[in-house]
Formats: C-alpha cells, structure tokens, sequence
C-alpha cells in the first residue's frame, strides 16, 4: 500500500489510537466516581460534616445512582446530536459539579450536585463504549467493549489508593475528579472526531425515535438485554456494596473480608480480558450465557465456609472472573444487534435500566442483613440472579456479525440481528 492510501491508513490508526484512549479514560471517570463517595462516607458522618448521618449517607449515596441512571437514560441523545457532543457536555456537566460538591452548604445541596454530576456522568459510559465499538468491526467488537471496560476498575482502584492517602482530607477527593474531567475536555475536541457510523446514518428516518428499540423486530432482544443488564448491575453493586458484611457473617475475620473485595475486582480485570476475546471467538451471546451460569454457580459455592485461605482467595477470584464480566458482554451485544442510528439509544437505555438494579441490589442486600438473613441466604440470593440474568440473555436473538458493517465507516446496517 502506498501513496495516499498509505497515508490515509496512516491518519485512521492514529485516530483510532486515541479514541482507545480517551474512551477508556472517559470510562476511568465513572470507576473512579463509583469508589470516592463510599470511600468518605465514613468521614462525612463521623464528623458530622453538615450535618451528616447514616440517613444522610444513604441519602447521597441513592441519588447519585439515580442521577446516573437518568443520564444513562439520556444516552439516545447521541444518535441525535452525535457522540463527540453529548460527551463533552456529559464531562463537563460531570466535573463542574463534582468538583463543587466540598462546597455543598447541606446535605440536600450535597445530594443535588451529587444527583446532577450522575447524569454527567451516566451519559458517559454508554456512549463511550458505542463510539469505541463504532471503531472496530463487528467481529472485534465484544474485546473493545470489556478492553475500555478495564478503565472502569482502573479508576475504582485508583480512588481506593488516593483515598487512603488522603482521607480524612476528603475535599481533594472531589477537586481531582472535577479537574481530571476537565483536563479531558480539550484532548476530546482535539483528538476525539465524530464517528463515522454516526455520520454515516444522518440520512436515516429512525435516528430521532428512541422508541424504535422498541419496535417489533428488536422487542424480544431489548427486553431480554435490559433484564440482564439490570440483574448484572445488581450483581456488581450488591457484592461491592455487601461482600465484606457477607464474609464477616460467614465467621471470617474483617481483614480477610475486605481482602477478597480486593479479590473480586482483580478477577474482574481479568474476567474482561478473557471474556471480551472469547466472545469475540465464538459468539456473543453463547458466551453471555456461560459466564451467567457460572457466576450463578459460584455464587452459590461461596455460601460454603472453607478453612483454606487459599481456596477462599482462588473461589472469589474465579467468582469476580464471570460475575462482573458477564455484564459487560451484554453492552458488547448491544453494540453488534443494534444499527448504528440506535446503537447509542439502545445501549444507553440498556445502562439505564441496568442502573435500578444498580439501586436495588444494596437495597435488597442490606434488607437480608438487617434481617440477620445475609448469610447464606444472600448468596443464594445472587446465585438466584445470575440465573435470571441467563435466562434473560437465551431469550436475545443471535448475532450474525458477518452481515453487520466491517470496519469503521460503519453504515449501519439492520442485519446485526437474525430473528
């Protein structure tokens, strides 16, 4: 290859590079704000700061979800007015009000730029991972997925790490993520173009109808992805959330507890790598299915005391492998069975209905421990929802990526789906 050519391949791998990039660090952002109010919480109400307590806490912590979830929902603005757009107005929307939250007067004020950051934020990762899926064919799709879902407990590790640094100064906390989102607002308009998949179904009647998800011949997949995404999310968030309450009820001591959360997230990094390139290899959707099952059986195991610390590590790590990785193949799905005029409106609203089991699965957790019920019925709680979440996938159709667009010039074509 020579000539212009060359030097056009040339130009788009450089794009690509840094679409990789600022889409995993924009996805970093919502990993790095999933640990930072948890991490001070304990602060806040020691203190008593503005009049924090437990009910204030929890107050916090259930709005932000919520704000999240509205801005996940808000995702199909994408499809309207492009990707490049609603993600510099989601950063920016997110950090101007993260970093104004050590400024809160109140904790009704606290939970207002805490519910207004989340719907910054909520609109990010959908549509993040729709422009990041836009860059790669079909068939490479699902390993782009989980790969700029590694950002996502990257960022979740990094706000551990400053939190115990810094904590009981809590205030940097917030002013980082404020300024880390601000900082990538000019590499976005510099190195971020608009997607061509995006560019490409300007002409399409379907691209201002959100509701077209709904439409007869996508209903059966929506329904089914929106049930997973929701047991998913409960999945993720109720073992963060509960884990170490769990291990602690089982009889095992507080450093061991805390211990295998650290465990499960590792296995989590690793459950990505590895299920975004078998999906890859051998279909999606079979993939989802395998994963679902094996957390629900897992999850199940991990009712049982062991003795050995080792076995214990070894089970949670293989538990973290498929419970937080079987979410994200279904926004790997989403991005193959969807054209490119819906696909941000689909994946948003898929994040956005995964977000109330967001909201639900520490709700109904805590419920069990306030019960005295928590083990080990808890656990058998998310064995019981990683088999919804299967079902729920073996009702999607199935993919046939050969006859979805190949390459970047994503044209969008509605033969992702074979009924």
């Amino acid at each position: 290859m020579t000539g212009p050519n060359l030097q056009k391949r040339i130009i788009m791998n450089k794009l690509s590079s840094w679409s990789a990039v600022l889409c995993w660090l924009i996805v970093l952002l919502e990993g790095y704000d999933l640990v930072v109010l948890g991490a001070v919480i304990p602060t806040l109400i020691e203190h008593h700061h503005i009049g924090f307590t437990a009910a204030g806490a929890t107050f916090a912590a259930t709005i932000s979800l919520v704000g999240v979830a509205i801005g996940a929902a808000g995702a199909p603005l994408a499809d309207r007015y492009g990707r490049r757009k609603v993600l510099l107005v989601s950063i920016a929307l997110f950090s101007a009000f993260t970093a104004a939250v050590p400024a809160a007067g109140s904790v009704t004020v606290f939970g207002v730029f805490r519910l207004l950051a989340g719907i910054g934020l909520g609109a990010c990762l959908p549509t993040a991972l729709t422009f990041m899926a836009e860059q790669v064919p079909a068939t490479r799709r699902a390993f782009a997925s989980t790969i700029t879902m590694t950002g996502y407990h990257t960022g979740a590790v990094i706000s551990s790490l400053l939190a115990l640094q810094l904590v009981p100064h809590w205030q940097p906390l917030f002013y980082l993520g404020g300024i880390g989102g601000f900082l990538l607002l000019p590499l976005i308009w510099a190195k971020l173009p608009e997607s061509q998949a995006y560019l490409a179904a300007q002409a399409t009647p379907e691209r201002n109808r959100p509701t077209v998800v709904l439409a007869p011949r996508y209903l059966r997949t929506t329904l089914g992805v929106w049930v997973g995404s929701f047991m998913g999310l409960l999945l993720v968030y109720g073992l963060n959330t509960w884990l170490p309450k769990l291990m602690r009820d089982a009889g095992y001591n507080m450093s061991t507890s805390l211990t295998l959360l650290l465990v499960l997230n590792v296995g989590a990094v690793i459950g990505l790598l590895i299920a975004g390139t078998l999906a890859d290899r051998r279909g999606t959707k079979p993939t989802a299915l395998v994963w679902f099952a094996a957390a629900a059986v897992l999850l199940a195991l991990l009712s049982i005391k062991v003795s050995s610390t080792l076995l214990l590590d070894a089970l949670v790590l293989v538990t973290g492998i498929f419970v937080f990785s079987a979410q994200v193949l279904i926004y790997a799905y989403v991005t193959q069975a969807y054209p490119a005029e819906v696909r941000a409106t689909a994946l948003g609203l898929t994040a956005g209905v995964g977000r109330l089991g967001a909201i639900f699965g520490p709700t109904i957790t805590g419920w069990l421990v306030v019960a005295g019920s928590a083990y080990p019925w808890g656990f058998y709680f998310f064995a019981a929802v990683a088999g919804i979440g299967m079902l729920a996938m073996a009702t999607v159709s199935r993919l046939n990526t050969r006859s979805v667009e190949p390459a970047v010039a994503d044209l969008g074509d509605s033969k992702g789906l074979a009924l």
